[in-house]
């Protein structure tokens, strides 16, 4: 595969932007924001190879949608996905006292060269009071920028260790008792144009791929205020329900095109997943970010070239 060189920018202590060949494909933002929509890192924009943006910020249905991020919706009783909480035989409450964060402690890494960039990062994942329950080691990288497909690619890693003296249990709203509504972990939340877009995966199509199971998700939206289309494809890597808890726990997609478009790789859709103290969960994803609507074979082809 061959593109334009990556470069990148580190804006101490607010974000760091990554681009190919001066078109910017993303923004790291680590600084903290509003404490009622659980402050964590985000990237936004997402953009593809022609400057497409593939992300939405604080809509005004979800202010806590934030472009692509790392979630906990439900966590031992707290909230460090952002807003009102689902509690169960009542609905969603504003329950402000629940919310936590993930801050930033420090980085390892952050470089790139001409084909891959790194950022390698220490968080903490703290409760509405600020308790350290949880550490997370993550990296996020840039590769594959491919001009003549018209892609590139994003492989996220976390590696999160409960550093409390009980279990962490990561829940839902589904575990909670609300149906199809089993968001946690990684979560995407794309831009308003990209409503009723169309939905794959290897063994079937559209928003009726909510709480199953596929070794990827593809979710294609038109742009307004510019021609075309976008792909994205989200992918687990092979080990992802082999590790952490034995496999107890294979992840499920959350996946909506109306009233907004949303996609998660899910840890916790249907059954809690408890994590013991010092254990650590463990999970790499793979977004594909692509010009143009792609269909399944394509999608399949381009995943059996790339290499974990």
């Amino acid at each position: 595969m061959s593109g334009p060189a990556l470069a990148l920018t580190h804006t101490h202590g607010d974000r760091i932007d990554v681009s190919a060949g001066g078109t910017g494909l993303l923004s790291y933002v680590y600084w903290p924001e509003a404490a009622f929509e659980a402050p964590k890192p985000y990237l936004h924009p997402l953009r593809t190879l022609s400057g497409g943006v593939v992300t939405d910020y604080r809509p005004n249905d979800h202010r806590w949608h934030k472009g692509l991020q790392m979630t906990a919706s439900h966590l031992s009783g707290q909230n460090l996905w952002g807003g009102n909480v689902y509690v169960r035989g009542k609905g969603y409450l504003e329950l402000p006292e629940l919310v936590g964060s993930m801050t930033h402690e420090r980085f390892d890494e952050v470089r790139a060269d001409e084909s891959r960039a790194v950022i390698a990062q220490r968080l903490a994942w703290r409760n509405h009071d600020g308790d350290h329950w949880a550490e997370e080691a993550r990296t996020v990288e840039v590769h594959d920028v491919d001009a003549r497909a018209g892609a590139w690619s994003l492989t996220w890693s976390s590696a999160i260790t409960n550093r409390r003296d009980e279990p962490l249990r990561f829940g839902s709203p589904t575990t909670e008792g609300r149906e199809l509504a089993g968001y946690t972990g990684m979560f995407w939340r794309g831009p308003r144009s990209f409503r009723d877009g169309r939905v794959l995966a290897p063994q079937g199509e559209g928003p009726e791929l909510m709480g199953e199971q596929a070794a990827w998700l593809a979710f294609s939206g038109e742009f307004d205020g510019r021609d075309g289309f976008a792909t994205l494809v989200f992918a687990h890597a092979p080990e992802n329900d082999h590790t952490g808890l034995g496999g107890a726990h294979p992840a499920h997609w959350f996946v909506r095109n109306t009233p907004f478009a949303a996609v998660a790789p899910s840890w916790a859709f249907h059954d809690e997943l408890v994590l013991p103290p010092g254990d650590t969960l463990a999970r790499r994803y793979r977004v594909v970010v692509a010009d143009g609507r792609w269909e399944r074979e394509a999608i399949a082809s381009y995943l059996a070239g790339q290499s974990w």
